[in-house]
C-alpha cells in the first residue's frame, strides 16, 4: 500500500515540476518584450532589446498597439539580404505613420546578423517611422562604419524564422515603381504585444502648438 503511495505522489510531483518548468518557459515570464507577428505563412515571435534601443522599441510596440501593421504586407523581399514590412497595403497603398521620426540607435552595438530586425529609413539617418526589416542574411555593411550610421538593430526573431526563409523563396516582380514585390501578397495579419508588463513606456514628445498668423492684405 505504500508503494503505491510513493507511487501516486512521485507521479504528481513529476507533473507538477513540468507544470511549473513549462510555465516558466512561456512569454508571459520574459524579461524583454515579445512581438508576435501572425502572418499569411505562420507566426514570427520577436524579442525587442528595450535596454539597447529604447525609442526604437517603443515606436515599434506603439504602432503595433494602434494596429498600424495589422494587415500590411512585406512589400520588398530580397532572399539572402532581408524582407521588409511596415507601410504598404496588399495593393501597395501607402500606409502613412501617424507617428514622427525617431532617432537612429544604430550606434547601440548591435550588428545586423540573420534573424535580427532593423527600422527603414531614407538616407536621412533620423527618419525611420514604422517600416522595419528582418534580415533574412549576415549584413555586416547596414552596420555603423565610423562616424556613418547604419540601420538600428532592435530585436530579434527568436521563433519562427523558418517562416522567414519561407517568405524569402517567394517569387517577386517590379510592381511600378516598387521593386522586389512577392506576386501573391503575403500579409501580417496581427502584430500583437504578448507581455505587456516588459514594456514601460517612453513619454512622448512634447510639440509646441502651432500659431496661425492672418496676412494682410494690401
Amino acid at each position: 500500500m505504500q508503494n503505491v503511495h510513493f507511487k501516486l505522489f512521485s507521479r504528481l510531483l513529476l507533473v507538477s515540476l513540468m507544470l511549473v518548468s513549462q510555465a516558466f518557459s512561456t512569454n508571459v515570464y520574459a524579461e524583454n518584450p515579445q512581438i508576435k507577428l501572425q502572418t499569411d505563412m505562420g507566426d514570427i515571435l520577436l524579442e525587442l532589446y528595450p535596454e539597447q534601443a529604447p525609442v526604437s522599441v517603443d515606436n515599434f510596440i506603439k504602432h503595433a498597439n494602434s494596429f498600424h501593421y495589422d494587415g500590411l504586407i512585406f512589400h520588398r523581399v530580397i532572399k539572402g539580404f532581408m524582407i521588409q514590412s511596415g507601410g504598404h497595403t496588399f495593393d501597395l497603398t501607402p500606409r502613412e505613420s501617424e507617428r514622427g521620426p525617431i532617432i537612429n540607435e544604430s550606434f547601440n552595438g548591435l550588428s545586423n546578423a540573420r534573424g535580427t530586425i532593423s527600422m527603414a529609413r531614407t538616407n536621412n539617418p533620423d527618419s525611420a517611422k514604422a517600416q522595419f526589416f528582418i534580415n533574412h542574411g549576415n549584413n555586416k555593411s547596414l552596420d555603423v562604419r565610423s562616424a556613418r550610421a547604419g540601420y538600428a538593430v532592435f530585436g530579434s526573431v527568436i521563433k519562427g524564422m523558418d517562416v522567414v526563409d519561407t517568405i524569402a523563396e517567394t517569387k517577386v516582380a517590379t510592381m511600378g515603381m516598387y521593386q522586389n514585390v512577392p506576386v501573391t501578397a503575403i500579409r501580417i495579419l496581427s502584430a500583437r504585444l504578448l507581455n505587456p508588463e516588459a514594456w514601460t513606456p517612453l513619454a512622448e514628445p512634447k510639440t509646441l502648438p502651432a500659431f496661425e498668423r492672418p496676412t494682410p492684405v494690401r
